[in-house]
């Protein structure tokens, strides 16, 4: 992973400090991130269903982003068919599809809405299924003993949103064939100085740019497999630090296709919003035609669709510096469970350190908790 912020902050002091303290008196949700956290599942389980094909993942928000992210992330080496579930539509294709050979039914509380509702509409006795949940007495518990379901704990101390390298994500990724072990680059990361000077780098510039009144991050992402990788990284970023009127509205934008429609808005609109660009850098070899290239644009023969996609990102970066539009640039250089593992460590250990700079707490949510007793009292 190449990080550079184009800014030249100062890193904070203050910040460093609060890291190191965080270190010290880690949460207990930071087990998940080591290598050596104890799961509620067995590897029996891993052998006993991985070989089922056409799987079919039930959850909300946290509970199955991450799985989603990391499915996307690394489908070119996934052979399995992998149906997410994670809204309310009653016009969706799942509700079609008659091949499924197991269900993971993922919600921390075991109460979630959304999640009874489409496991119920789904589920049919033919299917094999996994209930992740916390330990204690809720719908989805009973449904678990109903339907004679495997169920596995959804530890208590660890929230939906940081929950991607514990059961929630790494069953999944583990019955996608993947390996959970290269996830875990936690323990590697707080050694790296590089990767900790980046860090608070980052947190230190981010402050500065919400104290002069840029609220909105807007995630330049040219890579299309990582369009869930960043619907993952919004829910942490804007459930965790959206309180006391503080936080950041993070903003995705598909590129280059965007420069066709919101980049004027980026370059020449209101001067309140900072940037994120990112891609992996791919080997895929995707070359123009060359016997098909007009002599005016013959600078195009013999370049790959990766080619002008990079050429395109070094362009808008050199605009973005001649405007002093403030971004920093992430690029992947590999598309594995390490690189993905080191991504899912850096927004996390960013979007805490935020929180505690704030003075926000970043692990709970409860203004959500008014829609959820609201919709409750209607329905019954």
């Amino acid at each position: 992973m190449i990080f550079k912020n184009f800014l030249n902050i100062k890193s904070s002091k203050i910040i460093k400090k609060d890291f190191l303290k965080l270190l010290k008196n880690q949460p207990a949700l930071f087990e998940t991130l080591k290598p050596t956290y104890k799961y509620s599942y067995s590897k029996k389980i891993i052998k006993k269903y991985k070989k089922l094909s056409n799987l079919r993942i039930i959850g909300m928000g946290g509970s199955v982003l991450g799985s989603e992210a990391i499915y996307d992330f690394l489908k070119p080496k996934i052979k399995k068919k992998i149906t997410f579930v994670n809204n309310l539509n009653s016009n969706a294709d799942y509700f079609n599809n008659k091949n499924i050979n197991l269900n993971l039914i993922i919600s921390k509380s075991g109460n979630t809405l959304e999640t009874i509702a489409n496991a119920n509409a789904l589920i049919t006795k033919k299917e094999k299924n996994i209930i992740i949940t916390e330990s204690k007495n809720s719908y989805l518990t009973n449904l678990a003993s109903k339907l004679k379901a495997e169920i596995f704990e959804h530890k208590n101390y660890v929230g939906g949103r940081y929950s991607v390298l514990s059961e929630v994500g790494m069953l999944p990724a583990e019955l996608m064939n993947l390996n959970e072990k290269k996830f875990k680059q936690f323990n590697n990361l707080i050694k790296n100085k590089n990767f900790i000077n980046n860090l608070v780098s980052n947190v230190s510039t981010t402050l500065n740019l919400i104290k002069s009144g840029k609220q909105t991050s807007i995630i330049l992402n040219y890579d299309e497999l990582s369009e869930n990788l960043f619907k993952w990284y919004q829910q942490l970023i804007a459930e965790s630090l959206g309180k006391k009127s503080l936080g950041l509205l993070p903003v995705v934008s598909s590129m280059p296709k965007d420069n066709h429609s919101l980049m004027q808005l980026y370059l020449d609109g209101p001067n309140k919003y900072f940037y994120t660009f990112f891609n992996v850098i791919e080997n895929r070899n995707i070359k123009i035609k060359n016997d098909s290239v007009l002599n005016t644009h013959k600078f195009l023969k013999n370049l790959s669709i990766e080619k002008i996609k990079q050429s395109q990102m070094i362009a808008t970066e050199k605009v973005f510096i001649s405007k002093k539009i403030p971004f920093r640039s992430f690029r992947i250089l590999k598309r594995n469970e390490q690189s993905l593992g080191e991504l899912f460590c850096f927004f996390i250990l960013e979007t805490i350190l935020l929180g505690r700079a704030l003075n926000v707490n970043p692990f709970d949510q409860p203004s959500v908790e008014l829609i959820k007793i609201e919709t409750k009292k209607i329905l019954s």
